[in-house]
């Protein structure tokens, strides 16, 4: 007999929200895999349970390496209980290498449902909530933060991330330049914490409010790009986009017909844009190159 993997949502702030099961769960379980076993120590506390399983610490760090380990004590017909240190594991927190080994072994693998910062934040934004897309954490170097937003700078869907307080300033400019200043925005911070906020308003407004110092733990929703009809996009417009699939690793070939598709557009206007924007760019450096005489 195999055993079950258990997937156990804990709260992202407020102790009262934990799942009446998870304190069933946390007493049952055989082993316990913790991304913090001081916080698993304050939450079993909060609960006020005794775990009787062995306890292990499963955190990025040793997540590959201790992965096989409790793979095998699955196999052996253990209940083991994976918890992180808020809100749901594999959702930008360790597990999914975990689920994967489970779902190799024929292991059963269930969850307890829990508190999400994602479905929390999406739900009080205010923005859009019927379709979203989760990104997690943007790069940390400028150069590669702007290249994935650019990916989804045209993405209609509501956009949902993850940020660190101190990075958060420089994150919300970025998402000004790709998605426009006025581009809607919602900064969730410390959510069903005691000084909960919600701070919503234009991605430039909320890049010079962050400017002053944020802290906390950070979810940003974003508002997803307008809807556009063909009559509604210029020739730079649609060079824009065709820039930003190309930068993206799609060839210009390839980039043009995707953007005539989006707009509804021929190719061929598509591609005799791109030209012009080449023409008038070469004329332009031509024209800064002269010497202005005397």
């Amino acid at each position: 007999m195999t055993g079950t993997l258990v997937l156990a949502g804990t709260p992202i702030g407020d102790i009262a929200d934990a799942p009446p099961r998870l304190a069933t769960e946390l007493a049952a379980a055989d082993v316990i895999a913790a991304e913090d076993t001081r916080r698993l120590r304050r939450l079993t506390q909060g609960l006020d349970v005794t775990p009787r399983g062995r306890i292990v610490s499963y955190f990025e760090g040793n997540e590959a390496a201790r992965t096989p380990e409790l793979a095998d004590a699955l196999a052996g017909g253990a209940r083991v209980l994976l918890v992180t240190d808020a809100g749901m594991p594999s959702v930008s927190d360790p597990g999914y290498r975990l689920v994967a080994a489970a779902v190799e072994r024929g292991v059963k693998v269930t969850a307890v449902p829990g508190p999400s910062a994602v479905l929390t934040a999406l739900a009080v934004s205010g923005l859009p909530v019927d379709r979203f897309c989760f990104e997690g954490f943007l790069p940390r170097k400028q150069g590669e933060r702007l290249t994935k937003l650019r990916e989804v700078a045209d993405e209609r869907r509501t956009l949902v991330y993850f940020e660190a307080p101190h990075r958060l300033d420089d994150t919300l400019a970025a998402m000004a330049e790709v998605f426009g200043a006025d581009r809607r925005a919602a900064v969730c911070r410390e959510l069903t914490k005691t000084y909960e906020e919600v701070k919503r308003g234009g991605l430039g407004e909320l890049a010079a409010w962050a400017a002053e110092g944020v802290r906390g733990e950070i979810t940003l929703v974003v508002e997803g790009a307008p809807e556009a009809g063909p009559q509604e996009l210029g020739p730079e417009e649609l060079v824009r986009r065709v820039r930003v699939r190309e930068e993206a690793g799609e060839r210009r070939k390839e980039a043009i017909a995707a953007v005539a598709a989006d707009a509804g557009l021929p190719k061929r206007e598509v591609f005799d844009a791109v030209v012009a924007a080449k023409t008038a760019e070469k004329g332009a450096g031509k024209a800064d190159g002269k010497g202005t005489g005397a």
